[in-house]
């Protein structure tokens, strides 16, 4: 009997370790998936008109970017990476839709009275709703300019849990707004009335972001931080303007509109501090993204949160900005609203530390379209057929050759006599005056050689010249808004 039982309490003593050994491997392995499926937070900064030279890391030398170049430190540079547009809606459009302006709804900046732009329509599948679709919380704050209040376009249609900021990039241009938004409700600056400068909106736009992050420390959240710096007008606190006065002599002096009905309202002010401003400008700038990382760090996110800084196009020359004055094209030909490089080519940042290696940089050729499936494939997402780009995130993890590359970056611009543009391994092609027939003809670059596209070799390359007529007329689809008549202008 006393066997029996000898026996019966060894087998059982087996049978239970052999239990608690599983249940302990399964309880480890529950730990171990979830930790290889914890979705990383998603931080993606636009200045706004920030040129390629405009920041010290990418080679300013007049003032300096500690913060944003603190980031660049702990993450990837990227040399070669290109916005949606040279303007400031379709390259927006380009980069929540994941098309270029052959393929995506906005194409050009469209007005709409009396607030706001055309709006992209309701069936745009955008990033921020195959975030939501991912379990993220989804927010943006700073300017839209995707359709005006209540459109179809609006951000909160748009996959945005919340939006904070300038639905209309027009009143975007004043830094003293009479109102923002907060979803659907406008916010109105008492404290703007009559001229005064009581509400400097990226200020206030800035601690809804800082709030955004904490209220959401628990979750994985997509936060979209579009900032209109340093977009014309000119303007900043007076803290940051004493830090610059008077070192960037002689001063350029801007004559705006200082009265009347629209004032305030799209038109921008006098500055007679022009430099001193487009510095201060940045400087705040710098500190935001510095105070935003300090938040996630504080908040013990760090490791688990992808932080991405850019710009929407190339440095602007309005509102009494000088981009000649500080190099803010940096090598680069041409400025905001150009197709040649200084237009369309911008920093990026991209900082995701125990993933991306610190202190690297990449040539990697790459625009806003490739964003989309990059955040895709980052958080297990299929990737919807129709998109014009290609995750980066190879690039990111340092598995360069698994980086697939794209056959060719295409362009198209709706002002100024019709713009387009392609970028197509080394070659650079860009045809300007696509409206007059007589004078348009296809300028060649190899950018390898010729960063600065000083030196066109059409004539010397007409196999290329060719090519790029095939591609310039077949890279797009017609557009009832935004219309190129192909069959006249294209195929010359």
């Amino acid at each position: 009997m006393k066997r029996i039982i000898l026996l019966f309490a060894i087998t059982f003593g087996f049978t239970v370790l052999i239990v608690s050994c599983k249940e302990g491997k399964n309880s480890g392995d529950e730990v171990q998936s979830q930790n290889q499926i914890k979705k990383p937070n998603i931080i993606y900064i636009l200045a706004d008109d920030l040129g390629y030279g405009d920041l010290s890391v990418y080679g300013q030398q007049k003032f300096s970017t500690p913060n944003i170049d603190k980031l660049a430190s702990s993450g990837m540079l990227f040399k070669q990476h290109y916005s949606g547009s040279t303007v400031c809606a379709p390259s927006r459009s380009a980069l929540l839709t994941g098309m270029h302006t052959g393929h995506t709804v906005v194409r050009g900046n469209k007005e709409i009275q009396p607030e706001g732009q055309y709006p992209i329509p309701d069936n745009t599948y955008t990033i921020a709703e195959a975030m939501k679709k991912a379990g993220y919380t989804t927010g943006a704050f700073g300017k839209w300019g995707l359709g005006f209040p209540g459109s179809e376009g609006d951000p909160i249609k748009q996959g945005f849990d919340t939006f904070f900021g300038y639905n209309c990039q027009r009143l975007g241009h004043n830094y003293y707004p009479y109102h923002l938004w907060s979803n659907n409700d406008s916010i109105v600056l008492t404290e703007n009335f009559e001229k005064n400068d009581g509400q400097y909106a990226p200020q206030l736009i800035h601690k809804e972001v800082l709030k955004f992050i904490d209220n959401n420390k628990e979750n994985p959240f997509f936060l979209y931080v579009p900032s209109i710096i340093p977009h014309a007008e000119l303007a900043a606190p007076e803290k940051y303007m004493a830090k610059y006065r008077d070192e960037f002599s002689p001063d350029k002096i801007y004559k705006g509109k200082d009265n009347g009905p629209e004032f305030n309202l799209g038109p921008y002010r006098s500055q007679k501090e022009t430099h001193a401003a487009f510095v201060a400008m940045i400087d705040l700038l710098d500190e935001q993204v510095g105070e935003i990382v300090a938040k996630i760090e504080d908040l013990g996110l760090a490791e688990n949160t992808i932080i991405i800084f850019t710009s929407d196009n190339g440095p602007h020359e309005e509102g009494g900005a000088d981009p000649n004055f500080f190099d803010s094209n940096g090598p680069l030909k041409g400025v905001k609203r150009d197709l040649y490089e200084g237009g369309i080519r911008v920093p990026m940042i991209v900082s995701w530390p125990g993933k991306i290696k610190a202190e690297t940089t990449t040539s990697h050729i790459s625009a806003f379209w490739d964003v989309f499936p990059t955040f895709s494939e980052i958080v297990g997402l299929e990737m919807p057929n129709d998109l014009d780009g290609i995750s980066f995130l190879p690039t990111l993890l340092g598995n360069v050759e698994q980086q697939k590359k794209h056959e060719y970056l295409y362009w198209e611009f709706h002002e100024r006599g019709g713009r387009q543009a392609i970028r197509k391994n080394n070659w650079k092609a860009v045809k300007y005056n696509v409206f007059d027939i007589e004078n348009s003809k296809i300028e060649l670059y190899d950018i390898s050689k010729d960063i600065g596209e000083e030196n066109n070799v059409a004539n010397e390359y007409p196999e290329v010249i060719s090519e790029m007529k095939t591609i310039l007329q077949n890279a797009r689809e017609p557009s009832d808004v935004f219309t190129f008549d192909q069959g006249t202008y294209l195929a010359k």
